[in-house]
Protein backbone atom coordinates (compact mmCIF):
# COMPACT_ATOMS: atom_id res chain seq x y z
CA UNK A 1 0.00 0.00 0.00
CA UNK A 2 1.08 3.56 -0.88
CA UNK A 3 2.08 5.66 1.94
CA UNK A 4 -0.71 8.47 0.79
CA UNK A 5 -3.16 5.72 0.49
CA UNK A 6 -2.45 4.78 4.53
CA UNK A 7 -2.07 8.63 5.80
CA UNK A 8 -5.52 8.99 3.79
CA UNK A 9 -6.83 6.09 5.61
CA UNK A 10 -5.92 6.62 8.94
CA UNK A 11 -7.11 10.24 8.52
CA UNK A 12 -10.38 8.84 8.11
CA UNK A 13 -10.78 6.24 11.04
CA UNK A 14 -9.56 9.13 12.85
CA UNK A 15 -12.31 11.41 11.49
CA UNK A 16 -14.72 8.77 12.18
CA UNK A 17 -13.80 8.00 15.52
CA UNK A 18 -14.14 11.77 16.05
CA UNK A 19 -18.04 11.81 14.50
CA UNK A 20 -18.65 8.74 16.60
CA UNK A 21 -17.73 10.14 19.96
CA UNK A 22 -19.82 13.69 19.24
CA UNK A 23 -22.27 11.38 18.33
CA UNK A 24 -22.50 9.44 21.36
CA UNK A 25 -22.15 12.38 23.46
CA UNK A 26 -25.13 14.00 22.02
CA UNK A 27 -27.10 11.03 22.45
CA UNK A 28 -26.73 10.93 26.06
CA UNK A 29 -26.55 14.59 26.27
CA UNK A 30 -30.36 14.77 24.63
CA UNK A 31 -31.02 11.43 27.17
CA UNK A 32 -30.22 14.00 30.16
CA UNK A 33 -32.14 16.58 28.76
CA UNK A 34 -35.55 14.91 27.73
CA UNK A 35 -34.87 12.65 31.43
CA UNK A 36 -35.07 16.03 33.24
CA UNK A 37 -37.71 17.76 31.51
CA UNK A 38 -40.19 14.51 32.65
CA UNK A 39 -39.76 15.56 36.24
CA UNK A 40 -42.76 16.33 37.34
CA UNK A 41 -44.49 16.65 40.78
CA UNK A 42 -47.06 14.06 42.24
CA UNK A 43 -49.26 15.89 44.96
CA UNK A 44 -50.48 13.32 47.97
CA UNK A 45 -53.78 13.39 49.53
CA UNK A 46 -52.56 16.21 52.24
CA UNK A 47 -50.24 18.42 49.66
CA UNK A 48 -46.67 17.24 50.66
CA UNK A 49 -44.37 16.94 47.05
CA UNK A 50 -42.09 14.23 46.09
CA UNK A 51 -40.18 14.35 42.84
CA UNK A 52 -40.81 11.50 40.41
CA UNK A 53 -40.57 10.54 37.04
CA UNK A 54 -43.69 11.81 35.04
CA UNK A 55 -44.77 7.91 33.44
CA UNK A 56 -46.63 9.41 29.73
CA UNK A 57 -49.31 6.61 31.13
CA UNK A 58 -50.64 4.95 33.87
CA UNK A 59 -52.20 1.87 34.70
CA UNK A 60 -55.15 1.38 36.81
CA UNK A 61 -57.13 -1.87 37.94
CA UNK A 62 -60.11 -2.28 40.01
CA UNK A 63 -59.60 -3.14 43.82
CA UNK A 64 -62.52 -2.53 45.61
CA UNK A 65 -65.93 -1.99 45.41
CA UNK A 66 -68.41 -0.03 48.07
CA UNK A 67 -71.86 -0.42 49.06
CA UNK A 68 -73.46 2.74 51.07
CA UNK A 69 -76.80 2.64 52.63
CA UNK A 70 -79.31 5.23 52.51
CA UNK A 71 -82.28 6.37 54.67
CA UNK A 72 -82.71 4.14 57.92
CA UNK A 73 -79.63 2.06 56.80
CA UNK A 74 -77.54 5.06 55.66
CA UNK A 75 -74.66 4.15 58.86
CA UNK A 76 -73.52 0.63 57.05
CA UNK A 77 -70.97 0.86 54.15
CA UNK A 78 -69.87 -2.23 53.67
CA UNK A 79 -66.01 -2.91 50.83
CA UNK A 80 -65.69 -6.35 48.78
CA UNK A 81 -62.07 -6.46 47.76
CA UNK A 82 -61.11 -7.78 44.27
CA UNK A 83 -59.59 -10.96 44.52
CA UNK A 84 -59.10 -13.77 42.09
CA UNK A 85 -62.18 -15.26 43.08
CA UNK A 86 -64.08 -12.37 42.51
CA UNK A 87 -62.66 -11.96 39.25
CA UNK A 88 -63.50 -15.49 37.74
CA UNK A 89 -66.83 -15.38 39.11
CA UNK A 90 -67.41 -11.34 37.72
CA UNK A 91 -66.54 -12.69 34.53
CA UNK A 92 -68.69 -15.92 34.16
CA UNK A 93 -71.23 -13.16 34.70
CA UNK A 94 -70.22 -10.67 32.58
CA UNK A 95 -70.17 -12.98 29.67
CA UNK A 96 -73.39 -15.10 30.28
CA UNK A 97 -75.22 -11.44 30.37
CA UNK A 98 -73.45 -10.60 27.32
CA UNK A 99 -74.86 -13.65 25.90
CA UNK A 100 -78.56 -12.72 26.57
CA UNK A 101 -77.76 -9.11 25.22
CA UNK A 102 -76.91 -10.66 22.10
CA UNK A 103 -80.03 -12.81 21.90
CA UNK A 104 -82.30 -9.71 23.17
CA UNK A 105 -80.48 -6.95 21.10
CA UNK A 106 -80.09 -4.77 24.08
CA UNK A 107 -77.34 -2.72 24.94
CA UNK A 108 -74.01 -3.59 25.08
CA UNK A 109 -71.99 -4.13 28.56
CA UNK A 110 -68.73 -2.68 27.09
CA UNK A 111 -67.65 -0.91 24.43
CA UNK A 112 -67.65 -2.00 20.57
CA UNK A 113 -63.98 -0.66 20.40
CA UNK A 114 -61.53 -3.18 19.41
CA UNK A 115 -58.61 -0.82 21.44
CA UNK A 116 -60.61 -1.90 24.36
CA UNK A 117 -61.85 -5.49 23.47
CA UNK A 118 -61.47 -8.20 27.13
CA UNK A 119 -63.32 -10.82 28.30
CA UNK A 120 -63.86 -9.58 31.93
CA UNK A 121 -64.26 -5.86 32.18
CA UNK A 122 -63.74 -6.29 36.33
CA UNK A 123 -59.96 -7.35 35.10
CA UNK A 124 -59.26 -4.99 32.68
CA UNK A 125 -55.98 -2.77 32.88
CA UNK A 126 -57.35 0.70 31.87
CA UNK A 127 -54.25 3.39 30.34
CA UNK A 128 -54.61 6.51 31.26
CA UNK A 129 -52.03 9.67 30.58
CA UNK A 130 -51.86 12.04 33.41
CA UNK A 131 -50.72 15.88 33.10
CA UNK A 132 -49.88 18.70 35.67
CA UNK A 133 -52.23 21.50 36.72
CA UNK A 134 -51.69 24.51 39.08
CA UNK A 135 -55.26 24.40 41.29
CA UNK A 136 -55.72 26.35 44.57
CA UNK A 137 -57.11 24.71 47.26
CA UNK A 138 -57.47 24.95 51.35
CA UNK A 139 -54.44 24.07 52.83
CA UNK A 140 -56.30 21.61 55.23
CA UNK A 141 -58.46 18.89 53.18
CA UNK A 142 -58.08 16.39 55.75
CA UNK A 143 -62.15 14.98 56.21
CA UNK A 144 -62.22 16.23 59.67
CA UNK A 145 -62.00 19.87 59.14
CA UNK A 146 -63.65 19.95 56.21
CA UNK A 147 -66.88 17.99 58.11
CA UNK A 148 -66.17 19.87 60.99
CA UNK A 149 -65.95 23.40 59.39
CA UNK A 150 -69.04 22.34 56.71
CA UNK A 151 -71.35 21.54 60.08
CA UNK A 152 -70.27 24.60 62.19
CA UNK A 153 -71.50 26.94 58.46
CA UNK A 154 -74.45 25.31 58.55
CA UNK A 155 -75.22 25.54 62.64
CA UNK A 156 -73.41 29.01 62.94
CA UNK A 157 -73.29 31.03 59.20
CA UNK A 158 -72.69 34.38 61.49
CA UNK A 159 -69.39 33.06 63.31
CA UNK A 160 -68.05 30.73 60.45
CA UNK A 161 -68.57 33.92 58.40
CA UNK A 162 -65.73 35.10 60.21
CA UNK A 163 -63.34 32.28 60.10
CA UNK A 164 -60.53 33.00 58.08
CA UNK A 165 -59.64 30.20 55.42
CA UNK A 166 -56.10 29.68 54.26
CA UNK A 167 -55.76 28.83 50.50
CA UNK A 168 -52.42 27.47 48.68
CA UNK A 169 -51.40 26.75 45.09
CA UNK A 170 -50.51 23.23 44.50
CA UNK A 171 -49.35 21.88 41.13
CA UNK A 172 -51.53 18.46 40.94
CA UNK A 173 -51.23 15.73 38.64
CA UNK A 174 -54.88 15.15 36.60
CA UNK A 175 -56.08 13.37 33.79
CA UNK A 176 -55.11 14.44 30.36
CA UNK A 177 -58.44 15.54 29.17
CA UNK A 178 -57.01 16.06 25.79
CA UNK A 179 -55.93 12.47 25.40
CA UNK A 180 -59.04 10.49 23.45
CA UNK A 181 -58.28 6.95 25.23
CA UNK A 182 -57.72 8.64 28.89
CA UNK A 183 -61.68 9.93 28.44
CA UNK A 184 -62.64 6.29 27.20
CA UNK A 185 -60.90 5.08 29.78
CA UNK A 186 -62.93 7.24 32.30
CA UNK A 187 -66.02 6.36 31.10
CA UNK A 188 -65.76 3.00 31.08
CA UNK A 189 -65.11 2.90 34.77
CA UNK A 190 -67.79 5.04 35.07
CA UNK A 191 -69.96 2.57 33.53
CA UNK A 192 -68.27 -0.30 35.25
CA UNK A 193 -70.35 0.81 38.16
CA UNK A 194 -73.44 0.49 36.61
CA UNK A 195 -73.17 -3.53 36.03
CA UNK A 196 -74.27 -5.97 38.66
CA UNK A 197 -71.56 -8.24 40.47
CA UNK A 198 -72.38 -11.67 42.13
CA UNK A 199 -73.96 -11.29 45.22
CA UNK A 200 -71.30 -13.56 46.29
CA UNK A 201 -68.32 -12.45 47.74
CA UNK A 202 -66.24 -11.83 50.73
CA UNK A 203 -68.00 -8.38 51.84
CA UNK A 204 -66.12 -6.59 55.14
CA UNK A 205 -68.59 -4.68 57.20
CA UNK A 206 -66.60 -1.29 57.30
CA UNK A 207 -69.13 0.50 59.83
CA UNK A 208 -68.70 0.18 63.21
CA UNK A 209 -70.18 -1.06 65.33
CA UNK A 210 -71.58 -3.91 62.99
CA UNK A 211 -75.24 -5.32 63.82
CA UNK A 212 -76.65 -7.06 60.99
CA UNK A 213 -80.56 -7.35 62.94
CA UNK A 214 -80.00 -3.08 63.17
CA UNK A 215 -79.04 -3.03 59.68
CA UNK A 216 -82.23 -5.08 58.41
CA UNK A 217 -79.65 -7.29 56.78
CA UNK A 218 -78.47 -4.33 54.73
CA UNK A 219 -76.89 -6.12 51.31
CA UNK A 220 -76.98 -5.59 47.81
CA UNK A 221 -80.44 -5.85 47.24
CA UNK A 222 -81.11 -2.36 48.59
CA UNK A 223 -81.57 1.14 47.57
CA UNK A 224 -77.93 2.91 48.14
CA UNK A 225 -74.84 4.19 46.75
CA UNK A 226 -72.26 2.27 44.92
CA UNK A 227 -68.85 3.15 43.94
CA UNK A 228 -65.71 1.34 42.75
CA UNK A 229 -61.95 1.82 43.15
CA UNK A 230 -59.30 1.73 40.90
CA UNK A 231 -55.41 2.01 41.67
CA UNK A 232 -52.47 2.82 40.29
CA UNK A 233 -49.84 1.35 42.77
CA UNK A 234 -46.64 2.93 40.75
CA UNK A 235 -47.56 6.32 40.87
CA UNK A 236 -49.44 6.62 43.93
CA UNK A 237 -53.28 7.34 42.03
CA UNK A 238 -56.59 6.40 43.49
CA UNK A 239 -59.66 7.27 41.27
CA UNK A 240 -63.39 6.53 42.81
CA UNK A 241 -65.84 5.89 40.26
CA UNK A 242 -69.78 6.33 41.39
CA UNK A 243 -72.60 4.94 39.70
CA UNK A 244 -75.27 7.23 38.55
CA UNK A 245 -79.17 7.04 37.97
CA UNK A 246 -80.95 3.78 36.99
CA UNK A 247 -84.24 5.24 36.66
CA UNK A 248 -87.59 4.08 36.11
CA UNK A 249 -89.53 5.55 33.17
CA UNK A 250 -86.85 6.85 31.48
CA UNK A 251 -86.06 5.32 28.17
CA UNK A 252 -82.56 3.03 28.48
CA UNK A 253 -81.75 3.56 31.57
CA UNK A 254 -82.86 0.05 33.34
CA UNK A 255 -84.10 -0.68 36.91
CA UNK A 256 -82.06 -1.36 39.57
CA UNK A 257 -82.26 -2.02 43.48
CA UNK A 258 -81.35 1.50 43.64
CA UNK A 259 -83.96 3.25 41.08
CA UNK A 260 -86.14 4.53 44.12
CA UNK A 261 -83.45 6.68 46.21
CA UNK A 262 -81.38 7.62 43.22
CA UNK A 263 -84.81 9.21 41.76
CA UNK A 264 -84.97 11.02 45.36
CA UNK A 265 -81.90 12.25 45.34
CA UNK A 266 -82.02 13.28 41.81
CA UNK A 267 -85.10 15.45 43.00
CA UNK A 268 -83.03 16.51 45.86
CA UNK A 269 -80.42 18.13 44.16
CA UNK A 270 -81.68 19.22 40.89
CA UNK A 271 -84.92 20.89 41.71
CA UNK A 272 -85.07 24.11 42.73
CA UNK A 273 -87.16 23.11 45.96
CA UNK A 274 -88.01 19.63 46.61
CA UNK A 275 -89.44 18.85 43.20
CA UNK A 276 -92.05 21.01 43.69
CA UNK A 277 -93.99 21.29 40.28
CA UNK A 278 -97.19 21.30 40.88
CA UNK A 279 -99.26 20.48 43.80
CA UNK A 280 -100.03 16.93 42.15
CA UNK A 281 -96.32 15.86 42.64
CA UNK A 282 -95.04 14.44 45.94
CA UNK A 283 -92.04 16.89 47.46
CA UNK A 284 -88.96 15.08 48.31
CA UNK A 285 -88.84 17.59 51.37
CA UNK A 286 -91.05 20.22 53.12
CA UNK A 287 -89.23 23.54 52.50
CA UNK A 288 -91.62 24.68 50.24
CA UNK A 289 -93.99 27.61 51.42
CA UNK A 290 -96.19 28.79 48.81
CA UNK A 291 -96.19 29.96 45.07
CA UNK A 292 -92.23 30.02 43.77
CA UNK A 293 -91.18 30.56 47.13
CA UNK A 294 -89.02 28.57 49.10
CA UNK A 295 -87.23 28.20 52.54
CA UNK A 296 -83.63 27.92 51.57
CA UNK A 297 -82.25 27.20 54.86
CA UNK A 298 -84.71 24.19 55.25
CA UNK A 299 -83.41 22.97 51.85
CA UNK A 300 -79.57 23.49 52.60
CA UNK A 301 -80.52 21.06 55.95
CA UNK A 302 -82.02 18.89 53.90
CA UNK A 303 -79.25 18.46 51.56
CA UNK A 304 -76.67 17.68 54.23
CA UNK A 305 -78.97 14.88 55.78
CA UNK A 306 -76.79 12.13 56.64
CA UNK A 307 -79.23 9.57 54.99
CA UNK A 308 -78.74 11.02 51.37
CA UNK A 309 -76.06 10.48 48.61
CA UNK A 310 -73.95 13.39 49.34
CA UNK A 311 -73.29 12.12 52.89
CA UNK A 312 -72.64 8.56 51.78
CA UNK A 313 -70.54 10.04 49.02
CA UNK A 314 -68.56 11.73 51.97
CA UNK A 315 -68.42 8.66 54.17
CA UNK A 316 -66.78 6.50 51.22
CA UNK A 317 -64.21 9.12 50.06
CA UNK A 318 -63.07 8.99 53.64
CA UNK A 319 -62.96 5.10 53.62
CA UNK A 320 -60.65 5.51 50.10
CA UNK A 321 -58.58 8.52 51.88
CA UNK A 322 -58.05 6.59 55.23
CA UNK A 323 -57.22 3.28 53.23
CA UNK A 324 -54.48 4.93 50.74
CA UNK A 325 -52.83 7.21 52.46
CA UNK A 326 -50.83 10.53 50.87
CA UNK A 327 -52.58 9.40 47.39
CA UNK A 328 -53.92 11.37 44.64
CA UNK A 329 -57.33 10.94 44.30
CA UNK A 330 -59.30 11.50 41.09
CA UNK A 331 -63.26 11.15 40.98
CA UNK A 332 -65.14 10.09 37.72
CA UNK A 333 -68.93 9.18 37.35
CA UNK A 334 -71.97 9.43 35.23
CA UNK A 335 -75.07 11.35 35.42
CA UNK A 336 -76.18 11.32 38.76
CA UNK A 337 -72.73 10.08 39.22
CA UNK A 338 -71.06 12.37 37.55
CA UNK A 339 -72.69 15.36 39.66
CA UNK A 340 -71.96 13.57 43.01
CA UNK A 341 -68.01 12.80 41.84
CA UNK A 342 -67.99 16.56 40.82
CA UNK A 343 -69.47 17.59 44.19
CA UNK A 344 -67.09 15.29 46.50
CA UNK A 345 -64.22 17.18 43.98
CA UNK A 346 -65.48 20.90 44.46
CA UNK A 347 -65.16 19.62 48.84
CA UNK A 348 -61.64 18.45 48.80
CA UNK A 349 -60.42 19.68 45.56
CA UNK A 350 -59.93 16.60 43.74
CA UNK A 351 -59.41 16.13 40.04
CA UNK A 352 -63.00 14.89 38.83
CA UNK A 353 -64.23 13.99 35.20
CA UNK A 354 -67.81 13.61 34.92
CA UNK A 355 -69.90 12.49 32.05
CA UNK A 356 -73.43 14.00 31.25
CA UNK A 357 -73.91 15.08 34.51
CA UNK A 358 -77.08 17.16 35.24
CA UNK A 359 -75.99 20.58 36.42
CA UNK A 360 -74.08 20.74 39.77
CA UNK A 361 -73.43 24.56 40.39
CA UNK A 362 -77.07 24.85 42.59
CA UNK A 363 -76.82 22.20 44.71
CA UNK A 364 -72.99 22.96 45.12
CA UNK A 365 -73.52 26.22 46.22
CA UNK A 366 -76.17 24.96 48.47
CA UNK A 367 -74.18 22.86 50.34
CA UNK A 368 -71.70 26.23 50.75
CA UNK A 369 -68.55 23.86 49.14
CA UNK A 370 -65.73 25.89 48.73
CA UNK A 371 -64.95 28.07 45.86
CA UNK A 372 -61.15 29.47 45.41
CA UNK A 373 -60.94 32.72 45.63
CA UNK A 374 -59.58 35.12 42.45
CA UNK A 375 -59.78 31.69 40.58
CA UNK A 376 -61.20 31.72 37.58
CA UNK A 377 -63.41 28.55 37.03
CA UNK A 378 -61.74 26.97 33.76
CA UNK A 379 -58.55 26.35 36.16
CA UNK A 380 -60.27 24.63 38.40
CA UNK A 381 -59.90 20.72 38.05
CA UNK A 382 -63.42 19.43 37.31
CA UNK A 383 -64.32 18.82 33.94
CA UNK A 384 -67.73 18.19 32.90
CA UNK A 385 -67.96 15.93 29.47
CA UNK A 386 -71.26 15.60 27.55
CA UNK A 387 -73.08 16.88 24.28
CA UNK A 388 -75.67 18.81 22.97
CA UNK A 389 -78.41 16.39 22.32
CA UNK A 390 -78.57 14.68 25.94
CA UNK A 391 -81.32 17.08 27.52
CA UNK A 392 -80.04 16.32 30.94
CA UNK A 393 -76.69 16.94 30.66
CA UNK A 394 -78.04 20.39 28.41
CA UNK A 395 -80.50 21.30 31.18
CA UNK A 396 -83.37 21.11 28.70
CA UNK A 397 -85.28 17.96 30.24
CA UNK A 398 -88.06 19.75 31.87
CA UNK A 399 -91.26 21.20 31.47
CA UNK A 400 -95.05 19.67 31.93
CA UNK A 401 -93.98 17.77 28.70
CA UNK A 402 -90.69 16.63 28.94
CA UNK A 403 -89.56 12.78 29.62
CA UNK A 404 -87.96 13.50 33.13
CA UNK A 405 -91.27 15.15 33.97
CA UNK A 406 -93.33 12.58 32.87
CA UNK A 407 -91.23 9.81 33.89
CA UNK A 408 -91.39 12.61 37.82
CA UNK A 409 -88.16 13.22 37.96
CA UNK A 410 -87.92 17.85 38.18
CA UNK A 411 -84.28 17.82 36.53
CA UNK A 412 -84.18 21.83 37.01
CA UNK A 413 -80.80 22.49 36.82
CA UNK A 414 -77.99 23.42 33.39
CA UNK A 415 -75.18 25.34 35.27
CA UNK A 416 -72.15 23.53 35.94
CA UNK A 417 -68.78 24.24 37.58
CA UNK A 418 -65.58 24.43 36.37
CA UNK A 419 -64.99 23.28 32.93
CA UNK A 420 -67.15 21.95 30.35
CA UNK A 421 -66.12 19.83 27.70
CA UNK A 422 -69.10 19.74 24.73
CA UNK A 423 -69.35 17.50 21.44
CA UNK A 424 -72.05 19.49 19.05
CA UNK A 425 -73.49 16.37 17.53
CA UNK A 426 -76.77 17.91 16.90
CA UNK A 427 -74.73 19.76 14.18
CA UNK A 428 -71.93 17.46 13.47
CA UNK A 429 -74.25 14.04 13.46
CA UNK A 430 -77.50 15.24 13.00
CA UNK A 431 -78.83 13.73 15.61
CA UNK A 432 -82.13 14.91 18.12
CA UNK A 433 -82.73 15.70 21.58
CA UNK A 434 -83.66 12.23 23.36
CA UNK A 435 -83.00 10.86 26.54
CA UNK A 436 -81.94 7.68 24.35
CA UNK A 437 -78.65 9.61 24.12
CA UNK A 438 -78.08 9.83 27.84
CA UNK A 439 -77.10 6.53 28.28
CA UNK A 440 -73.43 5.99 29.16
CA UNK A 441 -72.65 3.07 26.09
CA UNK A 442 -74.17 5.68 23.50
CA UNK A 443 -71.66 8.27 24.80
CA UNK A 444 -68.99 5.87 24.73
CA UNK A 445 -69.12 4.39 21.24
CA UNK A 446 -71.72 7.21 19.73
CA UNK A 447 -69.63 10.08 20.48
CA UNK A 448 -66.20 9.48 22.78
CA UNK A 449 -64.87 6.61 20.06
CA UNK A 450 -66.02 8.30 17.21
CA UNK A 451 -64.83 11.74 16.94
CA UNK A 452 -61.46 11.95 16.19
CA UNK A 453 -60.01 14.58 18.72
CA UNK A 454 -61.62 15.23 22.13
CA UNK A 455 -64.05 18.40 22.86
CA UNK A 456 -62.15 21.72 23.67
CA UNK A 457 -62.73 22.40 27.76
CA UNK A 458 -63.85 25.73 27.58
CA UNK A 459 -65.44 28.40 30.64
CA UNK A 460 -69.03 27.65 30.83
CA UNK A 461 -70.73 30.67 30.00
CA UNK A 462 -73.36 33.22 32.67
CA UNK A 463 -75.98 31.19 33.29
CA UNK A 464 -78.70 31.34 36.08
CA UNK A 465 -80.82 28.47 37.54
CA UNK A 466 -84.30 28.92 38.90
CA UNK A 467 -84.44 32.57 38.15
CA UNK A 468 -88.04 32.49 38.63
CA UNK A 469 -87.97 31.67 42.66
CA UNK A 470 -88.02 33.34 45.74
CA UNK A 471 -85.90 31.90 48.53
CA UNK A 472 -86.25 33.23 52.10
CA UNK A 473 -85.65 32.26 55.49
CA UNK A 474 -88.36 30.08 57.07
CA UNK A 475 -89.37 27.81 59.71
CA UNK A 476 -85.36 26.17 58.97
CA UNK A 477 -83.90 29.77 59.48
CA UNK A 478 -81.58 30.91 62.05
CA UNK A 479 -79.64 34.85 62.34
CA UNK A 480 -77.88 35.17 59.26
CA UNK A 481 -78.89 32.02 57.49
CA UNK A 482 -81.02 33.82 54.45
CA UNK A 483 -79.44 32.50 51.18
CA UNK A 484 -80.18 33.33 47.61
CA UNK A 485 -82.15 33.00 44.85
CA UNK A 486 -80.03 32.56 41.75
CA UNK A 487 -76.90 30.84 40.93
CA UNK A 488 -74.63 31.97 38.02
CA UNK A 489 -71.80 30.29 36.76
CA UNK A 490 -68.55 31.59 36.88
CA UNK A 491 -69.59 33.18 40.44
CA UNK A 492 -66.78 32.22 42.85
CA UNK A 493 -66.62 34.72 45.35
CA UNK A 494 -70.22 35.74 46.27
CA UNK A 495 -73.97 34.23 44.87
CA UNK A 496 -75.84 35.77 42.98
CA UNK A 497 -78.85 37.97 44.92
CA UNK A 498 -82.14 39.11 44.76
CA UNK A 499 -84.45 41.95 46.66
CA UNK A 500 -85.70 39.09 48.84
CA UNK A 501 -82.52 38.24 50.60
CA UNK A 502 -81.60 40.10 53.30
CA UNK A 503 -77.85 39.39 52.54
CA UNK A 504 -75.83 41.33 50.45
CA UNK A 505 -72.66 39.97 50.30
CA UNK A 506 -71.02 36.29 50.84
CA UNK A 507 -67.98 34.80 51.54
CA UNK A 508 -66.75 31.36 49.09
CA UNK A 509 -68.72 29.08 51.06
CA UNK A 510 -72.15 31.22 50.64
CA UNK A 511 -72.24 31.99 54.14
CA UNK A 512 -73.79 35.85 54.62
CA UNK A 513 -70.86 38.30 55.50
CA UNK A 514 -72.90 41.71 55.12
CA UNK A 515 -76.45 42.11 55.87
CA UNK A 516 -79.11 45.02 55.02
Amino acid sequence: MEKGSFRRGKRLDVLLSIVSVLLAGGFCFWMLLDGSSRLSRIVDGVGSRQEVDKVDSSKFKLRQLYRHGVGKKHEWLQKLDVDAEFLERAGLLYQRQMKINERTSDEPLWTVNRRFLTDNPFDYEFEIKSDLLQMRRMSDRSPEFLEGYLDFAMDSPSMAAKVSIDWVDDEVIVPDVTDKDTIISLALMSSNAYVKIPHTGDWRNISSPWNKSESNGFGWDDDGLRGHVFVNDEDNIVILSFKGTSAQGLPGSGIDETTANDKINDNLLFSCCCARVSYLWTTVCDCYTKSYTCDEACLEKELRKKDYYYAATMNMYKQVHKEYPNTTIWTTGHSLGGSLAALLGRTYGLPTVAFEAPGELLPAKRLHLPFPPGLPSYLEGIWHIGHTADPIFMGTCNGASSTCSIAGYAMETSCHSGRICVYDVVNDKGWHVSMINHRIHTVIDGVLNDYEQVAQCIEPEPCVDCYNWQYVPGKGARPGTTTVSQTTSGTTSSHATKPTSSCLERNWFGICTRYS
